[in-house]
């Protein structure tokens, strides 16, 4: 595990959780051990792990490297899998692989129940997301968008995502199709994607209920 921020903690708790998943090292050379222990068990989020965490027997690891490598964000150059979706193109023979984002994969599988049985003509995204680490607390000096510098708790801030042009890759008849945008809301957990599009088939309630 790569980095044990709040993504690497949760993945490794996943892992363990999911039972066929062995983590074997875990790099966070800035973050002390105990510190590790902690974050792992107690997560303000997520809750308690349901489990025992302890630092024991502790050794320095050199690694020569990972076999594989599996990216929890969209990727300019590695090629991307949504579960559901893609997942079935999967070569073994890939060393490095990307996961897409959290809102790819709450996109992507719904574009494709759609375009597989009424097809798309185009569509808007929009996507009400948590806030996250890299926003301001407080207000504070901004980065290139003025908007970021206001604090995440009092404020609904607009933000770019690349969801659609990931599900454009994902899926070739709908790239260049879809348009998309973010909001982050003052919320800890839990994000909605909502999806408007023109049909190219008929659809009543009744074919509708079915998917």
């Amino acid at each position: 595990m790569n980095t044990f921020g709040s993504i690497g903690c949760l993945v490794t708790r996943a892992a363990f959780n999911f039972g066929k998943v062995d983590i074997v090292t875990i790099n966070g050379p800035s973050i002390d051990l105990n510190c590790m222990v902690c974050m792992f068990q107690y997560d303000s989020t997520y809750g308690k792990f349901k489990g025992r965490v302890k630092a024991k027997n502790v050794t320095l690891i050199i690694s020569v490297g990972a076999k594989k490598v599996i990216i929890s964000a969209p990727s300019a150059d590695a090629p991307m899998f949504v579960m559901d979706v893609v997942h079935e193109k999967y070569d073994n023979s890939l060393k490095i692989v990307s996961n897409a984002s959290c809102t790819a994969n709450c996109l992507a599988p719904l574009t494709k129940v759609i375009l597989d049985n009424f097809g798309i003509m185009e569509g808007l995204m929009t996507t009400v997301h948590v806030i996250t680490a890299t926003q301001q607390t407080v207000d504070g000096p901004p980065g290139k968008l003025w908007c970021d510098g206001q604090g995440v708790a009092q404020n609904i801030i607009p933000a770019s995502t690349g969801a659609a042009k990931t599900v454009g890759k994902d899926s070739p008849e709908l790239n260049g199709k879809l348009t998309s945008m973010a909001f982050h809301v003052p919320t800890l957990n839990v994000s909605i994607v909502d999806l408007a599009c023109p049909l190219e088939k008929d659809a009543n309630t009744v074919t509708s209920r079915k998917w």
